[in-house]
This record gives structure tokens, sequence and C-alpha cells, in this order.
């Protein structure tokens, strides 16, 4: 095949198909992969606009090592998931270059094929989902044309959708059968979290503040009874006990196989659904009583899963609102939760040595604190001004506005320097319920610091001083606790005033969460429910792979049957011929097995001379409709018309 024998609109329908194959990957590729990209779509379609001849293979090798250099020299590597994109989408443009047999055609057919597969490794959404399936027909569509150079674009089309079509039942059976493996699709190469955000172990002034400007789902919760109050909605995460003067830091990790909590009350049973964060913890309402079997719990409380979270998980537990934590209270870790830095916010220190000073005991100066920070007219603040050295003696007697994590290292500097144990506990405060399917939705918006105090005889108790402060916050979440004006510094889908929207979202997230649950939840678990549901309550890797192959014969063979029953009976101009036929045998002259149209046509005239011209259309009709490059529908009203007209 040479370079112009393959038409231009085929050669476009081809490069349209590579166009949607790359498209997702052009914010993520360096800027001068994707100019150098597109400057080959568009030399290639240029080439075959004018028949030119293609570059010279030196060229094209040169070209070739190049770009591998420079994508070396970008990443540092040519392996792992970023790499590898760049390189394949470089290279399949290059080739593009040298196309000029049916077999690099084929090559870069399923080059495309690949390359869709590849957009998985960053998202698996529903959008992608349907953006890789209109790639695959385009790109099939195109594979149909190579083989059929003459028919038209809107023909293939409509071939590759039928394609597609017999081929979704085998797609259901594998997605079902095929044994599921632990992990993500994209869980080999290093770089596969580089972009995912969520709560650090660590806490700055201001890092929180700037998390809550992302809308993203942390995760989802579906409660078995009654939905919690909202001042019960504190998901518990990284607890932090280092102070440097700045930063809160996260302690060493003690794992415990039995926690102290004293539990009263009704328990909260519910199911999580946590999207993939590449850390260990795991996010529960306060306080843990049952806690999944991936999962452990430290000695500050905080549950951890025994591998990184990597893909999406599942886990049920319970939860107590009412609870006392008597562990942790040993005396190595009050020390630590007594610790503070020297030389740093001379007027708190002060402030708590006068409160400590007052009469009553711990828990009285803890309410001292409380009321310093509801009486204290404090802003709450997604941009709160930068601090200096001494950051809790600016945020409360000079600017007196912050965000949570100001509120929350505040107050636990002032319990420290009073002589009381303290610390800083990270994770979410609120959630919404979605009125679709019910399920409450934690966003990254919803990220939430607060403090735990130790008092003899009660354990860590919880004590959050941006409640206090700003009480909006926790009844009304963080639209409610902005002030007048700023709220639309938050995400779009965030803000409650645009109730239009919600409702969009609503759905939209709903739809999403159906997804996540069904198609990228079905792991190992769920496969073994499904088959024991089947009668196979332990299936191995033999018995999945004698279902699997049975199964798809079983389909395979429905679809064999069905397609001769298409040929046989619903094609209409083999049905007009066939009733043509009848008409000659009625007369007397019956067709052998082996005489062809024409053959048949010409005995057939030999003893219906009178008939003859009608006879001699109505072969020549048949054998052009049915044998030829494409059906004319004037042309097949035409037969049919001749065949209604013939009498014998």
């Amino acid at each position: 095949m040479k370079p112009d024998a393959l038409p231009l609109p085929h050669l476009l329908w081809l490069l349209g198909g590579l166009l949607l194959a790359a498209a997702p990957h052009a914010l993520r590729l360096p800027w001068w992969i994707n100019a150098t990209a597109a400057a080959l779509f568009v030399w290639r379609a240029y080439i075959a606009r004018r028949r030119s001849a293609l570059p010279a293979r030196w060229l094209l090798l040169t070209l070739a090592l190049g770009n591998v250099v420079g994508v070396y020299f970008t990443y540092r590597t040519i392996f792992g998931r970023d790499a590898g994109v760049t390189l394949l989408v470089v290279l399949l443009a290059v080739k593009l270059m040298e196309m000029q047999t049916r077999r690099d055609i084929f090559v870069v057919v399923f080059l495309a094929y690949f390359l869709a597969l590849t957009n998985f490794f960053y998202s698996q959404t529903i959008p992608t989902a349907v953006l890789m399936l209109a790639t695959v027909l385009a790109v099939t569509s195109a594979l149909v044309g190579i083989n059929a150079l003459s028919r038209p674009i809107i023909a293939n089309l409509k071939t590759a959708g039928w394609m597609l079509v017999q081929a979704g039942p085998v797609m259901l059976l594998l997605f079902f059968l095929f044994p599921r493996v632990q992990g993500p699709l994209w869980g080999l190469p290093q770089d596969a979290f580089a972009g995912v955000t969520g709560l650090s172990d660590t806490m700055t002034p201001g890092s929180i503040s700037q998390l809550s400007q992302s809308d993203a789902i942390a995760f989802r919760a579906k409660f078995t009874g009654a939905q919690p109050r909202r001042d019960q909605l504190y998901w518990r995460g990284p607890v932090l006990w280092n102070f440097d003067g700045r930063t809160w830091r996260a302690g060493l990790p003690r794992l415990r196989r039995e926690m102290a909590i004293e539990t009263n009350g009704t328990p909260l049973d519910y199911e999580v659904t946590l999207e993939p964060h590449n850390r260990n913890w795991l996010f529960a309402l306060e306080m843990p009583s049952r806690i999944p079997q991936i999962a452990r719990m430290t000695s500050d409380y905080q549950l951890l899963s025994l591998p990184p979270v990597r893909n999406r998980i599942r886990y049920e537990i319970r939860s107590f609102p009412d609870y006392l934590a008597t562990s942790g209270g040993e005396r190595g870790d009050l020390a630590v939760a007594l610790a503070l830095p020297d030389d740093f916010n001379p007027r708190a220190r002060a402030l708590a040595r006068e409160w400590r000073g007052g009469p009553g005991d711990d828990l009285a100066v803890v309410r001292r604190a409380i009321d310093f920070f509801r009486n204290g007219r404090y802003e709450y603040t997604l941009s709160p001004p930068l601090l200096g050295v001494n950051t809790v003696d600016e945020f409360l007697f000079d600017v007196r506005q912050g965000f949570c994590e100001h509120f929350a290292s505040s107050f636990a500097f002032l319990m420290r320097a009073a002589g009381i144990p303290a610390r800083i506990v990270t994770g979410y405060q609120g959630g919404e319920i979605n009125p679709v399917d019910e399920y409450m939705v934690v966003r990254q918006t919803d990220a939430h610091a607060w403090a735990e105090v130790w008092l003899a005889g009660r354990g860590w108790v919880r004590v959050d001083p941006t409640a206090a402060a700003v009480p909006m916050r926790i009844d009304m979440g963080i639209t409610g606790a902005m002030p007048q004006g700023v709220a639309g510094a938050l995400p779009l889908f965030v803000r409650t005033n645009l109730d239009w929207l919600r409702t969009v979202r609503w759905n939209w997230e709903a739809l999403a969460n159906q997804w996540n649950q069904w198609v990228l939840g079905y792991n190992p678990e769920r496969q073994r429910d499904m088959l024991a549901r089947l009668g196979v309550p332990q299936p191995d890797w033999q018995t999945l792979s004698m279902m699997l192959f049975w199964s798809v014969a079983a389909v395979l063979l429905a679809i064999a049957v069905w397609l001769l029953r298409t040929v046989r009976h619903d094609d209409p101009v083999q049905r007009a011929w066939l009733r043509f036929c009848s008409k000659l045998r009625r007369a007397g002259i019956d067709r052998t097995a082996t005489e062809g149209p024409f053959d048949y046509a010409a005995r057939a005239m030999t003893r219906l001379p009178e008939r003859k011209d009608l006879v001699r259309a109505i072969a020549d009709l048949y054998v052009d409709l049915r044998y030829g490059a494409r059906v004319d529908p004037r042309e097949f009203l035409r037969l049919k018309k001749l065949v209604q007209e013939f009498k014998t």
C-alpha cells in the first residue's frame, strides 16, 4: 500500500481516533510533546492531501531518538507511568510518518487501542469510560475501512458499532468471571500517586485552609440506622503530637491490640467508601469500637490500614459518639503532650500561667480557655494573614483571623503552657447527605482540626475551639461559617445558594457512586460473594477458567447462530430473490443447488421467452445488490417491484 493508497477521508478518520485517545493526556504531557505530536499529525494529513512522499528514514530515526532523549531528561527515566505514556504518544506520532503498508496501518491501529487503555492509568471515571468507548468505536471503524476502502465511513461506523455490541456479552463475562487481583490498575508505577491530595501528617498555619478550597470527595458513608447529629460528625484522622513553634507533626505510630474505650448510648453502624490517598490512615467517627480486619488502632486511637490506601476501599465500622478514651495516658505519652519549644509566644504563655494561677483544677482551666475563644470575636476565614515567628501570639492577640488549624494549634499551645497535656487531631468535620442515594459525602472542604486534652479520670477529651469561637462551622458547615461575601472563595459546587447546581451535583455523584461501588469496586471479595450466590462458594483459578471458557463459548455460539439467522432470513435482497425463485418453481423451472443466478436466469429465459427481459432485469439487479460494493435503496425498491410484477 502506497502513501496515497489510504484515502484522505479514512486517514482523517484514523487521525481523529488517535486524537480522541491522546486528548486526555494533553494536560499531563510536556508542552513540547504536545507541539511535536500535533505537528506530526498535521504533517501526515498534509502528505496525504498533496500525495507527497513520506520523510526519509534517517529523519524519522533522528526525530524518534531526539524525543526519547527529551523524555529522559524531562522525567529522569523512560520507565514508569508518566514517562511511558509520553513515549507512547510521541512514538505513535512518529510511526504515522512511515505508515505506507497495510501492516504499518495495523500497527498504528493497535497502538491506538493501547493508548486508549493508558487513560485508565489516570482516571477510571464515567466520562473517561465514555470517551474511551467512543475512541474504540472510531478506531475500529477506521480498521473496518482499511479493509473496505470503497465503503462509506458511515457504513464502517455502523459495522464497528455492531461489532462492539456483539463483543459486549463476552466483555461482561470477562468482567465478572476473570480472576480479580487486589490493588489498582496503576499499582506498579511508583509515580502513580504524584497528584493525590488530602490530609497530611503535618500541620502548619494555612495548610488545612488550602485543602478546604478543594471540593474533591474524601470518602462516603452509608449509615444503617438513623443519621448522626452534625455535632457528632468528627471523622478522626492523623493525630499530631510534636510542635516546633510553627509546625505540628505526627508521632511514631504505636499499634495496640486493645484500647480501653468506655462507651455509652446507642452505637452508629455504617460503611465507609474511602477514596485512595496513598497513606495508611482510615477515617471513622469518634470513637470506633469495632474496626475492620484490615485496620489496626494506634495508642492515640487512630485507625491505620496495614497496606497504604492506593485504591478505593470499603469497610464497615461501629462508633459510639458518647465515650471515654482512657488509654494512652502513660507517663511517656503525657510528657510528649506537654512539650513546648523555648522562646516562643511569650504572651500566650503568660495568659496560660494566669489561668493556672486561678482557682480550680484542669477542667476549670479548659473552661476558661473555651470562654476566651468564645468571647474573643475571632473571624473564620480561608485567607488568614501570614504569621511571623510567634504564630500563636499573633493569632490570639493581633490578627484574630484564622482557620481551624489556627484555633486548634493556639488552644493546644495554651493547654501545654498551663500544664495540661494536649494534642491535635486532624480529620474531617461534617458531611452532606445526598438525597438521591442517601450516602453521606465528606469532601476536602470538610477538613478540620481540633484538640484533645488529658483530664484525670476522663482520659482524652475532645475540645474544638473553632466550635467555641465560630459555632456556625459545626451547625452549618464551612459555608455557614464564612463571613458575608467570602463564601465565593469556596469551590463552586460547595456554595449553598446554587440550588439547581446542587441538584445536578447530587444526581451526578449518585451515578458516580454506583459506578464506583459496582464497577470499580468489584474486587475479589465481591467476586467471591457473587460466585457463592451462583453455587460456587470457594472457586479456585481452575474453576474460574472452566466457567469462563464455557460461558464465552456459549455466548459465541449464540452470536454465531444469530448471525446465521440474520444472513439467512433478514437479508431483504435475498428474500426478494427467493420469492422470484419460488415463482419460477411453480412454473416448473426448478433451480439446482450448483446453479448461479445468471445460469438460472438464462435457463428461465429459454423456457419463458415472452418474459426474458423481466427475468434478465431481475437477475442483473439481484447480482448488483447482492455482490456489489454498496446497496442503493432505490435499486432495491425497483427489484421488489419487478419481482411483484413477474407472473408465470
